[in-house]
């Protein structure tokens, strides 16, 4: 069955943002002139995505106007002239169909999976995190998508990492199938380096058979007390195959601010016009240092 559906966990509170992200979302943090979120969301739709379901928290709302038609900014735009912003609006609001549910209790990631039960029903799915943005040349997700097609089954996206970083990750056992293709057998939620089954890190990618949903409703909470996805996901291997995908990109984790901040950088000097005076810059402060 093709994999039509996505879901976003975005009723965290970025507490690693704060004071910017008291009164907006964290996923809402603009990189260069696009918020963290669209960039995530233009992947899902470069990867064959047809329907995304937002699961919000409580001060969420600047994520469903960012998304939605804003017919006075459309008129203001269009009386100044300004054609291209006024397409990149407008395309905006028509880029693939947009669904909320909130997200009542901050019971975790496996929580709010759950909360898309109903959205999903009985078809595998895809999830992505908002703060994970992959540069590749083929979208992440569709790298995951085509693992899910080949092996039927669940597919989670794996980074190596170093070992001293471990401890911040969900991390998997896995035994290799192909160059960058895994059976996972076995999954730890943020383990120390003595502990860590191995240098290769869950990332905010996962494709998943709708078997979760039932595991995650008797899933007892886990470290943090919260309800963790990785140990759902877990107990799913051991009913059917889950996978593992290294995908080929490079990543920025920008819920974190040295992440973020070098995802700043990489993205402006990809663009035309800022690299030459961007990359000069940068050079100039490097040369005072």
């Amino acid at each position: 069955m093709r994999v039509k559906k996505a879901v976003f966990p975005v009723a965290g509170l970025g507490t690693r943002f704060l004071p910017a992200t008291k009164s907006s979302p964290k996923e809402m943090l603009p990189l260069i002139d696009k918020p963290l979120v669209q960039y995530v969301v233009e992947e899902a739709v470069a990867a064959g995505i047809e329907q995304i379901l937002f699961v919000t928290g409580r001060g969420k709302r600047a994520i469903e106007d960012h998304f939605d038609t804003s017919t006075e900014l459309e008129l203001h735009l269009e009386e100044k002239g300004k054609k291209t912003t006024l397409k990149a609006v407008r395309e905006l609001s028509d880029l693939v169909d947009i669904f909320y549910v909130r997200q009542k209790k901050a019971l975790g990631l496996g929580h709010a999976i759950l909360c898309a039960r109903d959205f999903i029903g009985n078809e595998p799915f895809a999830v992505l995190l908002g703060d994970d943005i992959i540069d590749s040349q083929r979208p992440c997700l569709r790298q995951l998508l085509d693992v899910f097609d080949e092996r039927n089954g669940s597919v989670l996206a794996l980074e190596k990492v170093p070992m001293a970083n471990i401890s911040s990750y969900g991390c998997v056992r896995a035994d290799q199938l192909s160059e960058r293709v895994f059976r996972v057998t076995d999954m730890v939620e943020k383990p120390s380096p003595e502990e860590a089954p191995s240098d290769m890190a869950i990332i905010g990618r996962y494709v998943l058979t709708p078997r979760i949903f039932s595991i995650l409703e008797q899933q007892e909470a886990g470290k943090g007390g919260e309800i963790q996805l990785t140990d759902a996901i877990l107990k799913l291997s051991k009913e059917e195959n889950v996978f593992g995908c290294l995908f080929e990109g490079l990543r920025h984790d920008c819920g974190d601010k040295l992440g973020f901040l070098k995802a700043t950088v990489d993205m402006a000097l990809k663009r035309d016009e800022f690299k030459v005076e961007f990359e000069k810059y940068l050079r100039q402060r490097l040369a005072c240092t």
